[in-house]
């Protein structure tokens, strides 16, 4: 165990990419997966190579492909398994690392056997304090070198944020930089020679995360695969606190019963809407053609079930509607039509948003009594001049990161009820707008696909395994999103489409690059990926 010094030097606080090595790619077209001792040994050995300021290395360990790995102790609220069983042979380091004199992160590193001179991190979810520790078997088992935090604290809590704006910084952007940056340095260290290429996975949170690294750090990754992004931060959590205001409790004559009453929504949605893409799956392609209408769903009379009340109607047309600011401007978009049920649980819990909660009291007032249930526009407006941190992560000018070189694959799902996918076709447009460029011109550098059937970020109906999570699609640049990226990346050759799979692996279909939409045109059975076609 090797503890360093406090200051935070710019090499920690500043990015950099890589120059391929000759070493490097001559080792990796011949096949060398390992280019120094014995990999074990060496492993052992790191823990003493690893001379970083601000970095305390607590353990390098070898792990075995199939060893139950002890993960340490998880925070409960992060509400996953304390071991995994890792999918490759591998060398897993953990460490801390200081990031101001009262904040820092816990940060570990997953560094395989079969290494192909990529780098990649991965990135957190929700308030963001649990190490993605899957993400990291998933990258190190397809060769890359891959590193992940706690994103300044533990838990998904915002409890640590209070009065401290540094571990708020580090949740912002400061993590993922600080780690990218260690994480780069330590993949030299063990293997001899720099990186090749660097990569970033992440969703949710994660994909805010990402896209505050294509925003302001251009050069720290050559490709970024970035899912249902939480950007637009501020407004994300004042529509989720708005929810509690319009649905209530289960007592209120407004509440809408998670199971029974967004069920029968949901299946009113498809009845009117599933056909409209051409086939009646059970899926929708394009929400933006869906105009939904609850009349039929409205009780006859007091004694009618499987229906709603007209008060009932009216939250349901609130929650499935845009929030408006005081000028009567969009705040935040609409829930997309096709989402309802995982809508119904994320609005319907009887209780305020705990992230909303949480922010307001331990960001934004520092006010540990602050009352969700007081929620207004004047508390959004507080939040929107203060953006902490550049929290909101929303710049539409990504022209740094184009320069650079670096590409962008944007997914979102088209059944997330928990981040509406029309909050990513803003930002497509806010980009377009900012950059002043067409489709075809942002083709170069950043591509969006809404994903049918994907619900958040993992799980939902139709072929919404595309390969960003373990275990999720195929394994080759067809079939894999992150390979996918990985061939834009170092063969030129950009996705016109994302190809995903269903739950039981039984059909593909093929999700088009946004503002191409799927319609099916047969003539086989809507399983056939050749009967759809994107325009």
């Amino acid at each position: 165990m090797r503890a360093h010094g406090q200051r935070t030097p710019h090499s920690l606080m500043s990015s950099y990419r890589s120059i391929p090595g000759v070493l490097l790619s001559t080792l990796a077209l011949l096949g060398v997966t390992h280019v120094r001792g014995d990999f074990a040994s060496d492993c052992s050995a790191l823990i003493d190579q690893i001379s970083l300021d601000n970095v305390t290395v607590l353990s390098t360990d070898f792990v075995a492909a199939g060893t139950n790995v002890s993960l340490g102790n998880v925070p409960a609220s992060c509400k996953r398994p304390s071991h995994h069983v890792a999918s490759s042979d591998l060398c897993r380091a953990v460490m801390n690392v200081s990031t101001s004199a009262r904040s820092g992160i816990r940060m570990e590193a997953w560094f395989p056997k079969n290494y192909t001179g990529r780098f990649l991190s991965a990135g957190n979810g929700g308030l963001g304090g649990c190490i993605q520790h899957d993400d990291l078997d998933y990258a190190a088992s397809l060769g890359f070198a891959a590193v992940g935090a706690n994103n300044g604290h533990d838990g998904i809590t915002g409890e640590p944020f209070f009065n401290n704006p540094d571990v708020v910084a580090d949740f912002a952007w400061r993590s993922l930089h600080t780690g990218v940056v260690v994480g780069k340095q330590l993949v030299e260290t063990f293997y001899g020679v720099p990186h090749n290429k660097s990569y970033y996975l992440g969703c949710s949170t994660g994909g805010r995360q990402g896209f505050k690294a294509v925003q302001d750090f251009p050069d720290d990754f050559d490709g970024v695969v970035a899912g249902a992004p939480a950007f637009a931060w501020t407004e994300m959590l004042f529509w989720a606190g708005t929810l509690f205001m319009t649905t209530g409790t289960p007592e209120d004559p407004t509440f809408v019963s998670t199971h029974d009453g967004w069920t029968i929504i949901h299946d009113e949605v498809l009845k009117q809407c599933d056909a409209l893409d051409g086939a009646a799956d059970g899926i929708l392609e394009n929400p933006d053609l869906c105009n939904f209408d609850l009349t039929s769903l409205i009780c006859a009379d007091d004694n009618a079930t499987n229906c709603l009340t007209e008060t009932q109607a009216e939250t349901v047309r609130a929650v499935l509607s845009p929030v408006y600011d005081k000028d009567g401007s969009v705040l935040h978009p609409r829930m997309q039509p096709g989402a309802e049920y995982l809508a119904g649980l994320v609005a319907s819990t009887g209780q305020p948003s705990a992230v909303t909660t949480d922010w307001y009291r331990y960001v934004i007032y520092n006010d540990t009594t602050w009352d969700p249930t007081t929620l207004s526009l004047d508390d959004y407006t507080a939040a929107r001049v203060q953006n902490p941190a550049g929290v909101d992560s929303y710049k539409g000018d990504l022209s740094a990161f184009a320069a650079s070189g670096g590409k962008v694959l944007h997914y979102h799902g088209l059944a997330d009820g928990l981040i509406t996918s029309d909050n990513s076709k803003r930002y497509y447009a806010h980009v377009q707008q900012t950059m002043n460029k067409q489709p075809a011109e942002l083709d170069d550098f950043y591509r969006f696909f809404p994903i049918s059937g994907m619900s958040h970020c993992i799980d939902g109906q139709g072929a919404y395994r595309i390969g960003n999570v373990a275990g999720a699609a195929g394994m080759s640049a067809d079939e894999n999103v992150l390979m996918s990226m990985v061939r834009w990346v170092e063969e030129g050759v950009a996705p016109e489409v994302v190809r995903g799979v269903d739950a039981n692996g039984t059909y593909w279909r093929a999700h088009c690059k946004w503002p191409k939409t799927n319609k099916y045109v047969g003539p086989g059975a809507y399983e056939d990926e050749s009967a759809w076609q994107c325009s």
